[in-house]
């Protein structure tokens, strides 16, 4: 019964294995605001086909981020989001059509770099811009999340200078990235990828997922802002470093 529910050579204990990494990763996404999408895409390249990995993650984060939303709605910076999904329409737009255009290490490289600079490098902040800044980053990160899949540090790294406080800072993350992982499937779907076989999986994963926020908004809640400050730039660090170790990797072999 559930190996029918599941795509072909997915084993029942690999099902359950990835519903729990997906609330693991929801919980840490819902706490820090990032960090869980790039632990949940590392987890599903153990197990799914390449051509299916990216779509089938975004599926998984959108469940995800809506479901943060849903939580964490009252800390959401709203005005900024209609920009700023403005902006994502252009880069998903443009992403499609370079989907598979750039090289990896290339762009492991770039984003490595580019979010450390973003973590140890002050930068003026969004919020004193017009709604052109924000149009800007919907267009720049949703454009690199088709490549990427995850883009969870770019955006903590823009927004964590722009908002001083936690709980807005994850929720307007929550929102954005909702916007894109939404966009991102309507183009993969454009372009024919097959969802079918993984829909029953990815639902599971989404409720499992569900849960997990609403454990790590409860933590987020009694966290320090200090602590959170600290937690959240060890994350990056840990983050740009890896990516840009796998970039030069590439590069050199």
């Amino acid at each position: 019964m559930i190996e029918a529910l599941l795509p072909a050579g997915l084993s029942p204990g690999v099902g359950l294995f990835l519903a729990l990494a997906s609330f693991v990763t929801s919980a840490t996404t819902a706490a820090f605001g990032l960090g869980g999408g790039l632990g949940m895409l590392a987890v599903l390249s153990l197990y799914l086909p390449v051509a299916v990995l990216i779509p089938v993650h975004g599926l998984v984060q959108l469940g995800s981020n809506v479901g943060r939303v849903v939580v964490q709605r009252a800390h959401v910076d709203w005005p900024a989001v209609g920009p700023f999904f403005a902006g994502a329409l252009f880069g998903a737009g443009i992403g499609a059509r370079f989907v598979v255009a750039l090289p990896e290490a290339v762009l492991q490289t770039a984003l490595g770099l580019f979010i450390l600079v973003l973590t140890f490098v002050k930068m003026p902040a969004l919020g004193a811009l017009t709604k052109r800044g924000f149009v800007l980053m919907g267009a720049g990160t949703t454009f690199l999340t088709m490549f990427f899949g995850a883009t969870g540090p770019i955006n903590a790294g823009i927004l964590a200078q722009t908002y001083p406080d936690r709980q807005r800072l994850v929720g307007t993350m929550a929102a954005t990235t909702a916007v894109q992982h939404a966009l991102k499937g309507v183009a993969f779907f454009a372009l024919g990828v097959g969802f079918g076989p993984y829909l029953p999986l990815t639902g599971a994963m989404i409720a499992t997922g569900f849960l997990g926020t609403m454990a790590g908004t409860a933590f987020l809640k009694r966290l320090d802002e200090t602590w959170f400050r600290r937690i959240l730039m060890a994350i990056l660090t840990v983050l740009g470093l890896d990516l840009l170790r796998r970039g030069v990797t590439g590069l050199l072999g």
